[in-house]
């Protein structure tokens, strides 16, 4: 990574384009909601029972007015959160914002840079009370420890299960594990036809994933019938930096290696092949989510 040292000052750098584009800041959304809600279905389907059964009781006994408590929209909550007060007091939104990706540099890949260096959790300190800056591969590595502790307290578990059920959908994005000086993709205006203009960002997070079908149910069905049983348990091995270099390649690859020259007024045209060639994409990276969400939970919540 560059020397700048995190996403908020390269999205100071591109405001003026983003408010120009948006009229508004730009802020980072892995998948929307709808992918979200996909992960968690398909890793509703590879959790163990009584690892099921433990955390729909954690969830049902959430009293959080920002989501309902079903498994699949507590997967939507941790962008929810941030931005609860976004407009106000900004603690929320300034506390969790870095927390959702991993910003791997295209030209200097370093994610020890991109994780600020992994500061250290202090001892008797919840994860959620953790530095701000910091990356979702430590969030997600901190707050499955939280989950799986004999000590922790039913609300600190029940955090701890809410972050990791957005934090795990959140790296498999490739633009929340990738950065080209450009925001992960926030910098980049784009169109394609059928599907308007926005930020490259914005594409892989919600217009390539609405491709996919409509609703989120039936999308996370049609996916998990293609998931063979050597590709689960391929998929569920390796750690959250290890899930974060693989997204990264994506990004490298095929996000922003596939894009084309941008036009005179510095807009990208997604080619129809391109467009095309997302849906795989995304349907692999969600899936790999889903499997690799129910793998860290089973692990977390298993019967000692």
């Amino acid at each position: 990574m560059k020397s700048t040292p995190n996403r908020l000052s390269k999205l100071a750098a591109h405001l003026f384009l983003a408010c120009s584009l948006l009229g508004t800041t730009a802020v980072a959304h892995a998948w929307g909601d709808e992918g979200h809600e996909i992960v968690g279905d398909i890793a509703s389907h590879f959790l163990q029972p009584a690892v099921r059964n433990h955390a729909f009781a954690l969830l049902a006994s959430d009293t959080d007015a920002l989501t309902a408590h079903d498994f699949a929209s507590e997967t939507t909550w941790a962008d929810k959160f941030r931005d609860s007060d976004r407009n106000t007091t900004q603690v929320h939104f300034l506390q969790t914002r870095q927390w959702h990706f991993v910003d791997i540099e295209l030209t200097q890949p370093n994610i020890d840079v991109a994780c600020f260096q992994h500061p250290a959790l202090p001892s008797g300190t919840s994860a959620e009370a953790g530095a701000a800056a910091d990356c979702v591969v430590d969030k997600i590595n901190e707050f499955a420890i939280q989950l799986a502790a004999p000590g922790t307290t039913p609300a600190e578990k029940l955090i701890a299960l809410k972050f990791l059920l957005h934090f795990v959908g959140d790296l498999h994005q490739p633009l929340h594990a990738s950065d080209n000086n450009d925001a992960g993709g926030n910098g980049k205006a784009v169109t394609a036809a059928g599907l308007g203009s926005g930020k490259l960002h914005g594409f892989w997070d919600t217009q390539f994933v609405q491709r996919l079908g409509t609703d989120p149910g039936t999308v996370a069905q049609g996916i998990v019938t293609t998931i063979t049983p050597a590709q689960a348990q391929q998929w569920a091995q390796g750690s959250p930096a290890d899930w974060a270099q693989e997204a990264f390649q994506v990004a490298k690859t095929q996000v922003y290696g596939k894009l084309p020259k941008p036009g005179k007024t510095g807009t990208y045209t997604l080619p129809a092949t391109y467009v095309t060639a997302s849906g795989p994409i995304v349907s692999t990276q969600l899936a790999k989510a889903g499997v690799r969400l129910a793998q860290v939970l089973n692990q977390a919540l298993a019967t000692p």
